[in-house]
């Protein structure tokens, strides 16, 4: 079993219930931070040390405070520290059910588990501290579709930019005219509207409100 491990989350009570799990299961070493940056200077220092840690256990959403941080959400740190030590485990243990940041958290970072929050919430982390020590991957339930290949999520992050937009009531003349002052390509009209009616028909979706309704319960937004 893992020997030393890092828990990252900025409220104390979730550090507390992530600690009870690891010490039923007999694990010792146990290290709790609040922020993003102290966490990724805690994993730095144990490399340099040559006392790494074996497990790193994360939140992704992080509240701002007076603290200026680097790393400002746990995703970030999450692809920083996959590109820096690609042997370090990594479990995100979060509220967060979007099945696109799953995706990509678990396609292009190569994070080892994805556990969300709730009821069984620590019952779930502690099956997946098992299987990543075994070094199987791990997600829970909720959000295991998300590494099917569905044509639904086959979509890029243009498109799901565009879905956000139309969720905020962005017309498409508005993000034509906002993509051209922030250098967002393609930004013409005609291309905006392409990728909506694409989507649409993607998705069966009657009209935009349709669209943005079938993202939200597909977790993609």
């Amino acid at each position: 079993m893992f020997q030393k491990i890092l828990i990252s989350d900025d409220l104390g009570c979730i550090n507390e219930g992530v600690s009870s799990v690891l010490e039923a299961l007999a694990i010792k070493a146990v290290s709790e931070v609040q922020y993003c940056d102290d966490a990724y200077l805690k994993i730095k220092a144990g490399y340099r040390d040559e006392e790494p840690y074996d497990l790193f256990i994360t939140d992704l959403s992080f509240d701002a405070d007076h603290r200026l941080q680097q790393f400002i959400s746990g995703e970030k740190l999450v692809e920083k520290l996959k590109l820096e030590h690609p042997d370090l485990k990594i479990i995100v243990f979060s509220v967060e059910d979007k099945l696109q940041k799953v995706r990509s958290l678990i396609k292009d970072h190569h994070l080892d588990g994805y556990v969300c929050k709730g009821r069984k919430g620590l019952s779930d982390l502690k099956k997946a501290i098992k299987n990543v020590y075994k070094n199987k991957p791990y997600l829970s339930l909720r959000v295991r579709h998300a590494l099917e290949e569905k044509t639904s999520l086959e979509i890029s992050d243009f498109d799901i930019m565009l879905i956000e937009k139309l969720s905020l009531g962005l017309s498409q003349d508005d993000m034509s005219i906002a993509f051209k002052k922030q250098d967002i390509t393609p930004s013409s009209l005609s291309s905006i509207e392409k990728h909506i009616n694409k989507l649409k028909i993607q998705f069966r979706a009657n009209n935009v409100t349709h669209l943005v309704a079938i993202s939200k319960d597909l977790g993609l937004i």
